[in-house]
């Protein structure tokens, strides 16, 4: 049977670009994030690290001699980890077979797709979150009718913060619809004609959402692309609100990713590389 790990010890990279440099990333529980000059092979090493889990994810396999990559996990017995993959860039999709695939939603870029494929999951997580509710109210108990009310507490969260970041240009999400959609001036609207930055923060929050609260990796390329400074500055901590056993893995150029007290969190590129 399959054991979950809680999250990563280490990242080992055999030969980052051809035959040069290795790596040796030892990380924490909670955040982590690779700072280091343009070009040094910073996306590569979360680029690299978020192909071999998927490789894992069909192999359950911790070392590919193939792909140079190996992780070490938490508990050391486990055979595979929940993680989710964001990533920030609103390119186009080039690929028409999988847009005439959705009829009634326009996807047109990556963050789009991202974003379509994240109602998926939401509905999910509603579904499971009342079966779950269901179950303890009808056992009648004070106990489990607590408990029920506590697992409506997250969604609400989301919705708040959603809410309160959107404020300034008037868009509040729907609290009527179990799609995610938004209202403004009177009007409903689609997330997908949301701007970059907002699809964005969407993104990032849907996705700590929708992993329930469970132990897991959260890999991010860059995330303050398209974020103004203030998002940017609370990104870490509204991602660890919405989920406080999300393991971060992040590289960045931005300074203001770390100014709500992760500095301590900074792995200078340099410190790994041998």
């Amino acid at each position: 049977m399959e054991k979950m790990a809680q999250y990563i010890k280490s990242i080992e990279i055999d030969s980052l670009w051809s035959n040069r440099k290795h790596i040796y990333w030892e990380l924490r529980p909670d955040v982590n994030i690779l700072s280091g000059s343009n070009g040094v092979g910073k996306s590569t090493i979360i680029n690299r690290s978020a192909k071999h889990l998927k490789v894992m994810r069909q192999g359950l396999i911790t070392s590919n001699p193939e792909d140079g990559v190996k992780v070490t996990f938490f508990p050391e017995d486990a055979t595979g980890i929940h993680f989710d993959v964001i990533s920030s860039i609103d390119r186009p999709i080039l690929n028409s077979d999988i847009l005439d695939k959705i009829p009634g939603a326009d996807i047109r870029t990556e963050l789009d797709w991202q974003l379509y494929n994240l109602q998926r999951r939401y509905l999910n997580y509603q579904v499971n979150i009342g079966n779950r509710i269901i179950g303890l109210l009808t056992s009648g108990s004070a106990d489990d009718q607590r408990l029920a009310a506590e697992l409506t507490k997250p969604k609400k969260l989301f919705q708040d913060l959603v809410d309160e970041l959107f404020a300034p240009t008037a868009k509040t999400i729907s609290r009527e619809s179990n799609e995610i959609l938004f209202h403004q001036y009177g009007e409903t609207i689609s997330p997908y004609i949301l701007s970059s930055g907002e699809k964005q923060m969407l993104v990032i929050l849907l996705t700590a959402l929708v992993q329930e609260n469970r132990p897991g990796v959260m890999l991010m390329d860059e995330p303050e692309i398209s974020l103004h400074i203030e998002w940017q500055q609370r990104l870490i901590t509204l991602v660890r609100t919405l989920n406080p056993n999300t393991q971060i893995i992040l590289c960045t150029h931005s300074p203001a990713i770390i100014m709500d007290g992760w500095i301590d969190a900074v792995t200078e590129i340099e410190d790994i590389t041998e």
